[in-house]
């Protein structure tokens, strides 16, 4: 025990001799510092270099969801067949023995049946929906795999529908036409993601409404070519399928007429030959045994109907007079396209651009963003670009940080002023915040951490760490001071006296906070930022405080006075003490 303290005692020594021998070089000193500290701090905030900005850490869930999507207008039958090919490479690029779980929606309930049992977030029979856990300890990172798929599955999928198309009999100029409309997006699979980004597909979505469809469609398109050129959005596509491929049947209804037939007749024969009779006529059947109501209908089968001859063929009444009439005879049938789905957002039409980011900050992606929708030039009367997904909420946490600690800092300093009943003293204590806000970075930036909510506060509780720190020293170097000892001499003597105390906050609180930073455990990304955000900011704060707050408080109150400024005639302290 002796030991120890006669160690300490000349490690005190040792550091009240160097606080005195540098003393004459207080205000190089001080300049120093503030410079910088100033040009440190500055440059962090006009542009964060080297500290990437997100809303939460980024955690490795173990899982990915992705959405499939087959050329617009593909048959559910193929759009199974093409989301079992898919698993299978998954499960050679992963691995069959690392995936716990898999799960896939595929398509939409057919709209000929009056009950959906479910309701999937899918917005026709060509789209699907993958979600893949793996295995504990499977040695895979998702963000990784996820780039390796985006790869892998494109091209080998492309290969697949080519040889199933060739196989159908169609032309190859049709078969690579079909080919190019193969698309997939990963979407969030983690609470966190899925909270933050409010509803979008994707924690990136941009989405251009209006009253007039062709506007937004026009305006999305200038958008979608500026956002192409950031590299660091993957998945970049439009959400809603906008070429449907349709069958547009022109009426001659002068023919029509004259034929004796009418619009309705036509409308009759071609929704019951391309749907279900039961939007014409429909048809309840009792069980008699159970007394249960089955709804009866008609259809022709979708392989029935092949080609638009098949639709010319349809006969639209038969009076047995003669030849029928049929759809040819009165209307002209082609091919056409419309959109697959309609989005609305305050009953105005919209369309959607989704996209993820790949190894880059989302306060960074924000930004070029921002200039990208800025670069595709103002948008038409009446129509209106929306950011969403986590952008919104990004902006709004880190403004709303930035001013909270801003008023944090002014509460700090009038607290201060009150309780030393100076602001010069206020000022001495306060001067460590520049040094917290230097540790956190040069912390976040070796451990290459970004700036998120788990780091900010870090910075918070280093900050008021190293206030309580400075605290400690002013309120001792002060006391000296006031029993007449000079402001230099009252530096040197609190910082001596105040060194164990400081230094057993400091090393406690860091040593508390080294499991939390080193990530260590399931789940450790999730906090590691605020443990490291916690020790850099305190390093630099303790430093701070031991090695540049004794020459600021002797140069700040070297010709203060000595007696107190209180007005409180119950302060024995006072001038204006009043004796009972």
């Amino acid at each position: 025990g002796y030991g120890h303290a006669d160690f300490f005692e000349i490690v005190r020594r040792f550091y009240a001799g160097l606080i005195k021998l540098l003393m004459p070089l207080r205000w190089l000193l001080l300049a120093g510092y503030t410079v910088l500290a100033g040009l440190l701090v500055g440059w962090w905030l006009l542009g964060h270099p080297g500290v990437g900005t997100e809303i939460f850490p980024v955690v490795d869930a173990g899982q990915f969801q992705m959405r499939l999507r087959a050329p617009t207008g593909t048959r559910i039958h193929q759009t199974e067949k093409m989301t079992l090919q898919a698993f299978d490479i998954i499960k050679e690029t992963v691995g069959a023995d690392n995936i716990r779980i898999s799960l896939a929606y595929v398509g939409l309930p057919s709209t000929n049946y009056p009950i959906n049992n479910i309701y999937l977030w899918t917005s026709g029979p060509e789209e699907a929906m993958l979600r893949v856990a793996l295995k504990p300890g499977s040695g895979k990172r998702i963000e990784e795999l996820k780039e390796t798929l985006r790869k892998v599955l494109p091209r080998r999928l492309k290969a697949w529908m080519r040889d199933s198309l060739s196989a159908e009999g169609l032309p190859t100029e049709v078969v690579e036409q079909r080919v190019q409309g193969l698309r997939l997006s990963f979407e969030p699979a983690d609470i966190v993601n899925e909270v933050m980004s409010f509803g979008a597909p994707t924690p990136i979505e941009i989405a251009v409404s209006g009253k007039n469809l062709d506007h937004n469609r026009e305006h999305a398109e200038k958008i979608r070519q500026e956002l192409m050129k950031i590299p660091s959005l993957r998945d970049l596509q439009y959400l809603q399928p906008l070429d449907y491929p349709t069958i547009d049947v022109t009426v001659d209804r002068e023919k029509l007429g004259r034929s004796g037939g009418t619009v309705k007749n036509l409308a009759d024969a071609v929704v019951a030959a391309t749907s279900s009779s039961r939007y014409l006529a429909p048809i309840f059947w009792p069980d008699p045994k159970t007394g249960i109501g089955f709804q009866v209908q008609v259809e022709i089968p979708a392989d029935r109907v092949t080609k638009l001859d098949d639709l010319g063929q349809l006969i639209i009444e038969d009076g047995g007079n003669g030849s029928p009439l049929r759809v040819r005879d009165v209307a002209s049938i082609k091919k056409d396209k419309m959109p697959g789905a309609y989005d609305r957002y305050n009953m105005r039409r919209q369309i959607s651009l989704t996209a993820n980011r790949q190894d880059e900050d989302l306060g960074r992606v924000a930004a070029k963003i921002s200039r990208a929708i800025a670069a595709a030039g103002a948008a038409p009367r009446g129509v209106e670009v929306d950011v969403r997904g986590q952008i919104p909420p990004f902006r709004e946490m880190f403004e709303g940080l930035a001013f909270g600690l801003a008023i944090a800092g002014l509460a700090i300093f009038l607290l201060l002023t009150g309780y030393f009943q100076s602001p010069r003293l206020a000022l001495v204590v306060m001067a460590t915040v520049p040094a917290v806000l230097v540790g956190v970075m040069l912390a976040l930036v070796v451990t290459r951490t970004t700036l998120n909510l788990q780091s900010f506060m870090g910075a918070i509780m280093a900050l008021g760490v190293a206030v309580a720190n400075a605290i400690l020293f002013v309120t001792f170097a002060e006391r000296q001071r006031r029993q007449g000892t000079p402001a230099d001499q009252s530096a040197i003597e609190g910082a001596r006296q105040r060194l164990r105390p400081i230094l057993m906050t400091s090393c406690a609180m860091i040593a508390g906070m080294l499991p939390m930073a080193l990530g260590l455990g399931e789940g450790g990304e999730q906090t590691a930022p605020l443990g490291r955000a916690v020790i850099g900011g305190l390093l630099a704060a303790t430093v701070a405080t031991l090695g540049i707050l004794p020459f600021i408080f002797a140069i700040v109150q070297r010709h203060a006075k000595t007696t107190s400024p209180s007005l409180d005639p119950d302060d024995p302290a006072s001038p204006h003490y009043a004796k009972a």
